[in-house]
């Protein structure tokens, strides 16, 4: 997995300086040992190196236990589950979705008016300023106020939770496909998530608020699960029913959702987008619960829009929420209205995929700074407001001022609050069309550009300053040290170059300038982040216009086209680029050329371990060894209805963490012998289990223990997911994906004497593309040149 910046910028090297320093410092591979040979003699060929950039640091990545862990004990508890206990558990599950949902709406509400207020409170501060004919000083507030709600984002995230920081929606999406991202659902990444989205978006940088909010969202759903924080967790008895990965997943899930619904206040598309962007596994009753997320969010957000729309709100009014609500125009389009769509569709995947080239270059210049020290961060932050300021501030200026059209229904022009018609710099009766987008919040930026029947309010210079700012904004802003979205600087640059496109195909189509505003951004958003279905209910929601359906689909599909036949979507290359360890759902060709057995030969061999094993040899492998899961074998076993014995049994799986629990608890046995069920359930129980952040440094175990034994059949798995060995690691990669499995067995196709039960263990590492190239470089097919 790709370790530092130097790997960053080139995910295909199997090694980094970061990976070789570590090694080096403890000594032994970060993966596994063998116990039969030195470390330092063994030629890895299949590397498995688990680290990825989470946060401002490269971590130790592990893979979550989707599988339901069926030992003794778990079979025990189901077992004795009363019918009270069952709809206790249907109950918390109904109840925790509302409470997400409720929370999500309340924060995203608190998020809006904070930004309304503060960014409003600004702008009318410069109004004053530039009434008065004070444009240096104006200037300078502006730029000073911006700075500094900058560096409070900025502080928070490079001091206290550097994983609060960016979107966060890649990191969500590896999470749900199994990946177990460090610290980014803690309650100090909430609440940074929370106060630096308020200061980056009243900063006026170029970002959104909507892809933290997928982050806070999900944050509350894990918190709840959970009990609240690490160190504050609440120990409810009926949380324990949450105290597993499985249950964990789908509540953040519905966090995911409720977040989306929160930002563009649709809910259905909420749930579709957590359907086809971020979730890998699904089911009905989850799609239920994360509707009614949604739905309470959609409650919580319509009644204070309602209480807002009273004036009790401050500068909030009728904004801080997308909405273009074209319920009341008349949308016609004709045959010959199909060409200008399908160009609009062409352009927006052509546009996307080179948004996401050009970004990815970027980023990777940003590792290496970032790199370089928390200083280097803040001030490449400082420096990317500084310069989105100054832009914003100045660019105006070389706008002429246009004459107010009498017929224009809105007051013209306008200082305060939202408007299509800022006087700016210019004298009464006139407006500034460039200060009207530049010189407002991103909320009423869109809102502005989105609007209807405004086919000569803006001149096409402005549209096209302003497409080319949001460009260069777009790709500098995103990677600074910030909370920050990618939905909104990618909807205002398609709408500014679909507001071109309508502007360059005048008399030849009967669409609005508003609703090519529209197609564009939903192009441009289609092209660089691959959605269709989610993106069209979204933007259908926000339009509240059924008509717009059909063509929204064709630009949708046609982007997408277009932009997969040149590169990824962003945010795959985002988790690329921090090397999250992510399956993808499409195995790639070669992988039906190659078998899960040909894999297991290039890794070590596999660390088994009997039913009943010593103390000192569960702690030697704990102690050389990283891996995750042993399989248990016993040796001389009678086979049931069968005279023969001796036969070897492959008993299961266990868990790296339960073994330390067993130390930790002392389950030791003076002499070699297997346990009564009432001896387990004295010393053991299903929820402790689930606890797995207790490691082998922190036991203590004494010489004359590793000469006792250990029972562990109780503790194993005894129904673990097997493939034979002839199986190809195509098939492997979709069950892997599709079951979420964290271990898969891999047992011999030929059963005999002599023959070991187990032939290798696959994990998530070793079904990555290109550390399977790195141990078959013959498979990848040469480019044509």
């Amino acid at each position: 997995m790709e370790e530092d910046s130097n790997h960053l910028a080139n995910p295909e090297t199997p090694h980094s300086l970061e990976a070789e320093t570590y090694e080096e410092e403890e000594g032994r591979d970060p993966e596994s040992n063998s116990l039969r040979q030195p470390l330092l003699k063994r030629n890895r060929t299949l590397s498995s190196t688990p680290l990825a950039l989470v946060g401002a640091k490269v971590s130790h990545i592990e893979s979550l236990d989707y599988e339901i862990n069926e030992n003794d004990l778990f079979k025990h508890d189901w077992r004795r589950r009363s019918k009270v206990q069952v709809l206790q558990y249907i109950f918390l599950k109904w109840s925790l979705a509302f409470l997400v949902g409720l929370l999500t709406g309340l924060i995203a509400t608190l998020i809006n008016l904070a930004i309304e207020n503060i960014a409003g409170y600004k702008l009318l501060a410069i109004v004053g300023f530039i009434e008065e004919g004070r444009y240096i000083s104006g200037l300078i507030f502006f730029t000073g106020i911006n700075f500094f709600l900058t560096l409070i984002a900025a502080v928070l995230c490079v001091c206290f939770a550097p994983t609060a920081a960016g979107p966060g929606i890649p990191e969500i999406k590896a999470y749900l496909n199994g990946v177990d991202t460090p610290n980014m659902f803690g309650a100090t990444t909430l609440l940074v998530k929370i106060v630096g989205s308020i200061g980056a978006v009243s900063a006026g940088l170029d970002l959104g608020k909507e892809g933290p909010l997928v982050h806070i969202g999900s944050c509350i759903a894990s918190l709840l699960a959970q009990g609240g924080p690490d160190n504050y967790r609440i120990k409810w008895r009926w949380l324990r029913y949450f105290n597993n990965d499985r249950d964990r997943r789908d509540i953040i899930t519905c966090g995911s959702s409720s977040g989306v619904c929160a930002a563009f206040r649709a809910p259905v598309g909420g749930v579709l987008f957590a359907l086809e962007e971020v979730a890998t596994w699904w089911r009905s009753t989850l799609l239920w619960r994360t509707f009614f997320s949604t739905a309470v969010v959609v409650v919580v957000l319509r009644a204070f829009i309602e209480i807002c729309n009273s004036g009790k709100c401050g500068l909030f009014g009728t904004g801080g929420l997308i909405m273009f609500d074209v319920s009341d125009v008349k949308v016609s389009y004709q045959a010959m209205d199909v060409i200008p769509i399908i160009i609009i569709g062409i352009i927006g995947g052509l546009l996307g995929s080179l948004y996401n080239h050009v970004l990815h270059k970027v980023l990777r210049v940003y590792n290496l700074i970032n790199h370089k020290g928390k200083m280097h961060k803040l001030l490449l932050a400082l420096g990317v407001s500084l310069f989105t300021s100054v832009c914003q501030y100045c660019l105006p200026f070389l706008a002429q001022c246009r004459a107010c059209d009498p017929s224009f229904p809105e007051t013209c022009p306008t200082n305060d609050r939202s408007g299509n018609f800022k006087q700016f710099n210019c004298p009464d009766g006139y407006y500034n069309d460039l200060a009207t987008l530049l010189l407002t919040t991103n909320d009423d930026a869109v809102r502005n550009i989105f609007s209807t029947n405004t086919t000569n309010e803006f001149h096409v210079t402005s549209i096209l300053i302003f497409f080319a700012l949001y460009c260069i904004l777009g790709l500098i802003t995103f990677g600074i040290a910030v909370p920050s979205g990618l939905f909104l600087p990618i909807i205002l640059m398609g709408s500014g170059y679909g507001r071109l496109l309508s502007m360059a195909m005048g008399s030849y189509t009967n669409l609005d300038e508003g609703l090519f505003a529209v197609l564009g951004a939903a192009s441009l958003m289609a092209g660089s982040m691959r959605m269709t279905v989610s993106l069209c209910v979204i933007f259908l929601e926000l339009t509240n216009n059924l008509l717009l359906l059909p063509i929204t689909m064709i630009v949708l599909l046609i982007a997408k086209t277009v932009g997969d036949c040149f590169n990824p979507s962003i945010y795959e290359i985002i988790l690329e680029l921090k090397g999250l360890p992510f399956l993808d759902a499409n195995p790639e060709p070669w992988m039906r050329n190659l078998t899960v057995g040909e894999l297991a030969d290039v890794k070590p061999p596999v660390v088994t371990l009997c039913g009943v094993e010593k103390v000192s040899r569960i702690v030697d492998v704990l102690r050389n060894t990283t891996h995750n899961a042993f399989p248990i074998v016993d040796q001389g076993v009678p086979v049931p209805g069968m005279v023969a014995t001796g036969a070897t049994e492959l008993h299961g799986l266990i868990l790296r963490a339960h073994l330390v629990q067993a130390l930790k608890k002392k389950w030791f046995l003076p002499e070699k012998r297997r346990t009564e069920e009432w001896e387990v359930r004295e010393k053991f129980n299903w929820v402790e289990l689930a606890e797995r952040e207790l490691k082998i440094e922190q036991v203590a175990v004494t010489r004359d223990e590793m000469e006792m034994y250990v029972d562990l059949h109780p503790l194993t798995n005894t129904t673990p997911f097997t493939v034979v060995e002839s199986l190809s690691v195509a098939k492997a990669l979709v069950l892997f994906r599709q079951v979420g499995l964290r271990h898969l067995l891999i047992v011999p196709k030929y059963q005999g004497a002599g023959v070991a039960p187990v032939v290798g263990i696959l994990t998530r590492q070793d079904l990555r593309a290109y550390n399977i190239l790195s141990a078959f470089p013959h498979l990848e097919r040469p480019k044509l040149s």
